[in-house]
């Protein structure tokens, strides 16, 4: 992991617990175990780090579900793929959705407007399998499954009880249960 990249998970860490407003550059750079003005050879701002936090979080959502969806052979396949990528990235990524559903404001408006973007061809990825399971499936009720499905399995951080072995085979158990 480049030091970038602990930067990122330690600000991810520090947002979840205490909202982006609540932690300064010096306790970022503290966390990190360097001077908070060190943390400007890495970023521009505190700001550019959410930045970058959640488009890359977005990209990987959407780059590795297609690369799922690819790989499956059906789109009985493919949904099962996408849900097992999702649940996976939820437990590993806890503070990143708090961070987006939290933090989403705070992000520079050219960001968001990425991140929507990306968020879209996502859930559309999502739709599209759902649409090829029942063809008389519309566009819109797709999606707001998939939106559905979002919300169950992004509930890890508040939700998840139980060991990630066994939350994953509850969350996964639901969300098929619920999508099919």
């Amino acid at each position: 992991m480049s030091r970038r990249d602990q930067i990122l998970e330690t600000a991810a860490e520090l947002f979840a617990a205490r909202g982006f407003h609540g932690v300064s550059v010096a306790d970022l750079g503290a966390a990190c175990g360097i001077s908070g003005p060190a943390l400007y050879k890495h970023f521009d701002s505190k700001q550019a780090m959410l930045a970058e936090m959640l488009v890359s979080i977005s990209e990987e959502l959407l780059s590795v579900g297609r690369q799922r969806v690819d790989a499956a052979g059906t789109p009985g396949a493919a949904l099962d793929a996408l849900v097992d990528w999702h649940v996976d990235f939820a437990l590993r990524h806890r503070p990143l959705i708090v961070v987006q559903d939290r933090d989403w404001e705070s992000l520079p408006p050219e960001a968001r407007e990425r991140v929507r973007s990306l968020q879209r061809a996502y859930v559309d990825l999502w739709a599209a399998q759902l649409r090829a399971l029942d063809e008389a499936r519309d566009l819109d009720t797709a999606r707001a499954m998939a939106h559905a499905a979002f919300g169950l399995i992004n509930s890890t951080p508040h939700s998840g009880l139980l060991p990630d072995e066994q939350m994953r085979g509850v969350l996964t158990t639901m969300a098929l249960g619920a999508l099919r």
